[in-house]
């Protein structure tokens, strides 16, 4: 028998790219997707693995308890990879509570089914699962807004300064106490903001392409110098599968692509790579709206992947600029259907 990994959230923009990329590369796992398909998901991101007989999909609801350990029983999994959560901080201001039950209580109720399945009452790893991993995956926004010229690494504070960076801080720690509490081998990771090929459309790379080509007015929350660091979820993808099989149990890898760009350089970049496929009648200024800034904004990510970097000698493959084209040519494909 195929050995049985779950993926939460696959049908999700980073976990679809995940699926559609280990999927293929590793025949001798089964990858099954658990995810309760919301707006921001999509089936039709999985089209080339749908049929692929080592790819199932289940949909459940991650926070309904009694319904996940009915897939445990069923799948038995050895591994747990987990993307599912609710994700846009706009979302999470007005109205936080959807993000307390996903986020935290769906982690909880992941952990504890992984804790059941895997180990005994006295937390001994029982020998049919002595090979299995929960790699739980989170942000850099746990950290809080960067000072100066501080980078974010494994060591650094959380504070976190929205309801979703809350919720997903208070995952982490959940996650970190399965491990010291009970040596459920779990790692953990802390990415910067991810870009690429279904990313739903709320987000901000999205809104700027669909805006610019529709000649709407592009929302920029204050001034426009709020700075992020962009990791193209390929790359991303590619660092999870290291620290999946690589990393080393209890600890932390902050994942990032040293690529700090404010928002302002992103229109910038987006306008010339579309006007560079097709006509747009309005120049970039008259397509950018300053707008009243979001509560509790912070101003700037920043993340020093130094340590996957050396101990796991993972390093981001894709260049900005042409991720970013490669970005704004699925967009374009998908508003041409």
């Amino acid at each position: 028998m195929k050995k049985v990994i779950f993926v939460t959230g696959g049908a999700g923009f980073i976990g679809s790219n995940f699926l559609n990329y280990m999927v293929p590369k590793y025949k001798d796992i089964h990858f099954v997707n658990l995810d309760k398909l919301t707006y921001a998901s999509s089936l039709s991101f999985l089209r080339p693995i749908e049929n692929l007989e080592n790819y199932s999909f289940v949909r459940v609801d991650i926070s309904d308890v009694s319904a996940l350990n009915e897939v445990f029983i069923k799948f038995k999994p050895e591994g747990v990879v987990h993307f599912a959560a609710e994700s846009h901080v706009d979302n999470s201001i007005e109205s936080p509570e959807a993000f307390i039950f996903s986020n935290i209580v769906g982690t909880f109720n992941l952990l504890e089914s992984s804790r059941k399945l895997w180990l005994n009452n006295r937390s001994i790893v029982k020998p049919e699962y002595k090979d299995s991993r929960f790699l739980h995956i989170s942000t850099d926004e746990v950290f809080g807004s960067a000072k100066n010229a501080e980078v974010f690494t494994e060591s650094t504070a959380y504070a976190p300064n929205s309801p979703y960076s809350a919720t997903k801080a208070s995952a982490d720690h959940l996650a970190r106490s399965y491990f010291k509490t009970y040596g459920l081998n779990l790692v953990t990771t802390n990415c910067s903001n991810n870009f690429g090929p279904h990313q739903h459309k709320e987000k901000f790379i999205p809104k700027i392409i669909q805006k610019i080509i529709s000649g709407d007015k592009v929302p920029v929350y204050g001034s426009g110098k709020n700075i992020r660091d962009w990791l193209y979820v390929e790359d991303h993808c590619k660092a999870l599968e290291k620290v999946f099989f690589e990393g080393q149990s209890g600890e932390l890898y902050c994942i990032g692509a040293r690529n700090e760009k404010n928002n302002l350089e992103i229109i910038d970049l987006i306008y010339n790579i579309l006007k560079s496929k097709r006509s747009i009648e309005k120049n970039k200024e008259e397509l950018i709206d300053f707008t009243e800034d979001r509560l509790g904004h912070d101003f700037r990510y920043s993340i020093n992947p130094a340590k996957i970097e050396t101990e796991l000698n993972w390093r981001p493959e894709t260049d900005f600029e042409r991720g970013l084209e490669k970005t704004v040519d699925w967009y374009l494909a998908q508003f041409n259907r």
